[in-house]
């Protein structure tokens, strides 16, 4: 309704305004005077008017537009007394404005509230400009790790430290990675990884810094004291019934030396302690092999395999002494054509370990079998199982058959498939587990 006054009161004044022009026209026209000076202060009157009722309007919306470029959303436009149509003008800016004020305090909330977020994380973080370098944001996490002040400007640390500028800023951590890099003289080792966002035609790169020296101090802590534990176990199992032996064999020989007729000596049991001696020497030198296996694989050379040649490879590994226990190992592959990018010699190595798990856990089953099956799935893995229907794994023990030498065979080492797992992770994959207990157990190599 407003706008249709707005419009009616111009149309009105055009009206007048033309009536005033044509007045003056026609004074002129005839010699009337009275016409012609009354046009004229008609015309001049309606011309001003009209010029007040335009210029008003851009007056208010040139206020505003000024507002909007200074970012002053603060300014109160007065409605209260002022013409109908101009109040509903102000009316509007006024809630154009209260809308940006609280869209801009939603926001400002939303920055403090991640920001304080952000600086919890002990984790290093900074955005910056890639071109100029200005930077837009940096946690209390990554000034602490490097042992900086506040800067503003990413050039500040080139020139105060440009080695750990280097190492950090212009050396590429896209994909991860984990450097050691040198604060006040000492050595840490860091976890560094970044991402590039762009805005408009600007482009800001954000890098992520963790300082993991103290976490993998404390971890290697743990892991060496868990290692001297077992080790020291298996050792004193092994050389306490050495050391007694031997004294009972040394106390033997002396006595007969002494009085060789009284004490002679047994030949047959000497034989025997001396074997049995033997035999324990070389389970103390099998656990010591098998402990060196764990660090023996230090880095892979893959290609492109057919996993039909690698599954032929496994069958005739495999397939005699398995059929000799009567136990049936099946091959199942969907696609002949699959291929897998691995280090053929210790994915065999991987899979004879996981068969013969299965082949120790379905001895005592009803018409045992084992059945190795590989396929490709929609999100991009290649997937190789090994599954068995023996009695499967309890529950409580599942998360703790890949630590270092946990066993639950009479004879085990613990070490296979703490092996397995470090090979499949050296090919940047996982090994997975799912078992029923009296159903059975599938192991899943993901590629």
């Amino acid at each position: 309704m407003t706008y249709k006054k707005y419009t009616l009161g111009l149309l009105l004044r055009l009206v007048l305004l033309t009536l005033g022009l044509a007045a003056i026209a026609f004074g002129v026209s005839r010699h009337q005077m009275v016409l012609l000076i009354g046009g004229g202060i008609l015309s001049l009157v309606i011309f001003y008017k009209l010029y007040k009722f335009i210029t008003r309007r851009f007056v208010a919306m040139d206020d505003f537009f000024e507002s909007v470029k200074y970012n002053d959303f603060s300014r109160r436009f007065v409605s209260k007394g002022a013409p109908e149509d101009l109040a509903r003008l102000h009316e509007g800016f006024n809630l154009i404005n209260d809308k940006i004020r609280e869209i801009n305090s939603n926001k400002e909330a939303q920055y403090l509230y991640l920001q304080k977020i952000l600086e919890m994380v002990d984790v290093g973080i900074i955005s910056y400009h890639q071109k100029t370098g200005d930077v837009l944001w940096a946690n209390e996490a990554i000034k602490r790790t490097l042992s900086i002040p506040s800067f503003k400007n990413i050039k500040f640390l080139k020139s105060r430290k440009p080695q750990l500028f280097e190492t950090i800023f212009e050396m590429s951590h896209f994909t991860g990675s984990s450097i050691s890099i040198k604060v006040n003289g000492e050595k840490l080792k860091v976890l560094v990884s970044e991402t590039v966002f762009y805005e408009n035609e600007h482009s800001f790169k954000i890098i992520l810094l963790q300082n993991i020296d103290e976490t993998l101090n404390q971890n290697e802590s743990e892991a060496w004291k868990k290692l001297l534990s077992v080790m020291t176990h298996e050792i004193m199992n092994s050389i306490a019934p050495i050391s007694s032996l031997a004294d009972t064999l040394q106390y033997q020989v002396r006595e007969n030396l002494k009085n060789p007729e009284e004490n002679a000596l047994d030949i047959s049991d000497l034989n025997e302690a001396i074997g049995s001696i033997k035999k324990r020497s070389e389970g103390l030198m099998k656990f010591a092999k098998t402990y060196r296996s764990l660090n023996k694989v230090t880095h892979i050379n893959r290609s492109n395999v057919y996993v039909e040649n690698l599954f032929a490879s496994i069958e005739r590994l495999m397939k005699p002494s398995l059929a000799s226990k009567h136990i049936a190992l099946n091959f199942d592959l969907s696609n002949p054509q699959l291929q897998v990018k691995i280090d053929s010699y210790l994915i065999e190595q991987v899979l004879i370990n996981l068969i013969v798990n299965a082949r120790d856990a379905i001895q005592d089953i009803e018409n045992p079998e084992i059945y190795v099956t590989a396929k490709s799935t929609t999100d991009g893995y290649t997937v190789i199982k090994v599954i068995d229907n023996g009695n499967g794994i309890p529950p409580e023990i599942q998360e703790t058959i890949f630590v270092p030498f946990f066993t639950t065979k009479k004879n085990g080492s613990g070490i296979g498939l703490s092996l397995c797992k470090q090979i499949m992770m050296l090919h940047k994959g996982k090994i997975q587990i799912h078992s029923e207990e009296h159903k059975g157990t599938a192991i899943s190599l993901l590629f």
